[in-house]
């Protein structure tokens, strides 16, 4: 037995060096085929000044950074509440109550309507036409209602994630909870929702980093994060390097947010079936 599980593990080990080395001579050979070709195309060197010129991304890149802090306030204060009100959504969907037909009606309706609009339109139409009603001032700014746009669009994404979550939950835990005593809200606390949420945790963490490269259509109504600020510096210049200077931003910020989303999908697919993803 265990002679047979030692060469299991020999056999395990040489596929994955296997594995590995085919994937690395292939990104060798695509990387290498990419940095010998693309120069050799007719107009290269127009391209490289306009989107890869060091001067303008070196000066140009501390006022991205700067501008990325209004990125960041934006996805800070929007997050904890797309997750509140995505739950509140996603628990009013999955109530059993019949006298709460009508907000499970309603909660259908918001999630199909949200969900079917692109979010840049819903940013337009919230972000301009809110202010449009001749509000005073802070609750005119087209900065707080981008946010609500952004805000609403994503909690009916999120709602459908959550309430996926609480249908995975089998029924037969709330037929035990039941059994103890508790009752329908208690058991939607301590039993489903715990279960849930962990459920769904990579699928969410998925919705969070594409809500971080998002917050940059707020700036189509005004405020000057990242994007806009790009764009200035373009107009400025006559230069398209500074919307790679912000590419490069966003991928400093996405890439470890996607790698963890990666991370913790492996470890729910460990947890729950005991392979490892290869």
């Amino acid at each position: 037995m265990a002679t047979t599980t030692s060469r299991r593990a020999a056999y395990e080990q040489a596929r994955k060096r296997r594995s590995i080395a085919v994937a690395t001579v292939s990104s060798l050979i695509v990387v290498t085929a990419i940095v010998l070709l693309v120069p050799q195309m007719p107009r290269w060197d127009r391209v490289r000044q306009s989107f890869f010129n060091g001067e303008r991304f070196r000066g140009s890149f501390p006022h991205l950074l700067r501008a990325f802090v209004l990125d960041v306030k934006i996805f800070a204060w929007s997050a904890p509440l797309i997750l509140i009100f995505a739950m509140l959504v996603a628990m009013a969907r999955n109530s059993r109550s019949s006298a709460l037909f009508p907000l499970r009606a309603f909660t259908i309706a918001y999630t199909d309507i949200m969900r079917g609009v692109p979010v840049i339109l819903w940013i337009y139409l919230i972000g301009f036409g809110v202010p449009g009603l001749g509000l005073d001032r802070p609750w005119n700014s087209p900065l707080l209602w981008g946010s609500v746009a952004l805000i609403l669009t994503y909690a009916s994404y999120v709602a459908e994630v959550f309430r996926a979550g609480i249908e995975s939950v089998h029924e037969s835990q709330r037929a035990a909870a039941r059994s103890l005593g508790l009752s329908n809200w208690q058991t939607m606390r301590f039993v489903v929702i715990p279960q849930a949420i962990r459920r769904v945790v990579p699928p969410l963490m998925n919705d969070l980093v594409s809500l971080q490269k998002d917050v940059a259509l707020v700036s189509l109504i005004g405020p000057i994060e990242i994007l806009r600020q790009a764009g200035i510096d373009k107009s400025k210049f006559a230069n398209f390097t500074p919307f790679i200077g912000a590419a490069v931003i966003f991928l400093c910020i996405t890439i470890p947010l996607t790698r963890t989303t990666d991370y913790l999908m492996e470890r729910e697919r460990r947890r729950t079936t005991g392979t490892k993803v290869r």
